[in-house]
């Protein structure tokens, strides 16, 4: 038995503009260079095709949806079957009229369109009004079993829970990603930023520790929305392995391609030494289905 299983991760950190086409085309253009660089999974972040129209609420945005499988779906799985790779797209999806999603679906290396999973937890925060435009996700946490491995997919806010990660590990996910649209409010930056970053990479890299498993958390960067304000998002797409360690980081300011080899022979070797798994007392956790617990 090889002692080794070495896959081969990219992750494609963004800048956005308001042109689908031309986004569209960067993606194109760093998945190609990933896949150069080795990449066998190549993850995008989260709604790349646009600017991060959540903003604002403005009915003018759900014209930027479309239907999955469709378009993108369509276009990324040709792509990964020319290049041999799994690819990881996050799509504003429209399911019916007045019925939309956060999306992300999840191709595999023969370009065999393997599913979609919806973003479960829906934030409402300054500049960040997603309950506005996406329904709730409503298919579950899931796992996706690709030629290079068992993925499970999240996205953005969901990876500030340790249950969505849990319950994705327990279906047997190797590797959690997590396409992500995360930045600063640029007039909270001096006084929050190094804070609230420091937060937003700890919790990912608990849920490694807590599932030994690695995450891949995939960012854009730049300066989107009104010049005095907006959202400054922080780039610094990461992979942290089983043990918690960030293994590699993108850049703040700039767009960035990693290609980053995880060994998921570390799974069982983590597992068995911390043996977190083992140990839960499924018997003592059925109040976690409750909102709070009054004594």
């Amino acid at each position: 038995m090889s002692s080794t299983r070495i896959v081969q991760i990219g992750l494609v950190q963004l800048q956005c503009s308001a042109n689908a086409g031309e986004n569209t085309a960067r993606a194109v253009v760093g998945v190609r260079a990933a896949a150069a660089q080795g990449a066998q999974i190549v993850c995008l972040p989260e709604l790349f095709r646009s600017l991060y129209f959540c903003q604002s609420e403005d009915h003018v945005h759900f014209a930027l949806a479309e239907a999955i499988p469709g378009p993108s779906t369509e276009m990324f799985s040709a792509l990964a079957k020319e290049l041999g790779v799994v690819i990881i797209a996050s799509l504003f999806e429209k399911r019916a009229e007045g019925l939309y999603h956060n999306t992300a679906v999840v191709l595999d290396a023969d370009g065999t369109y393997l599913g979609k999973y919806r973003k479960m937890h829906i934030p409402d925060d300054p500049l960040f009004y997603e309950k506005f435009y996406f329904t709730p996700g409503d298919l579950g946490f899931k796992v996706f079993p690709t030629r290079f491995g068992k993925l499970g997919v999240l996205i953005c806010w969901d990876q500030w829970y340790p249950e969505g990660a849990r319950l994705t590990a327990l279906r047997g996910a190797e590797v959690l990603f997590y396409p992500t649209a995360i930045g600063w409010h640029p007039s909270e930056k001096a006084e929050y930023g190094a804070a609230q970053h420091g937060s937003w990479e700890l919790i990912q890299r608990s849920h490694a520790v807590a599932n030994g498993c690695y995450v891949v958390s995939v960012n854009r960067t730049g300066h989107e929305g009104e010049p005095d304000g907006g959202i400054e998002f922080w780039g610094q797409s990461f992979v942290a392995d089983p043990t918690g360690t960030v293994v590699a980081k993108a850049a703040v300011e700039t767009p960035e391609v990693l290609v980053v080899p995880c060994d998921l022979a570390r799974l069982d070797v983590q597992r068995t030494h911390w043996p977190f798994l083992r140990d839960r007392r499924i018997d003592a956790y059925g109040e976690l289905t409750k909102r709070y617990i009054d004594e």
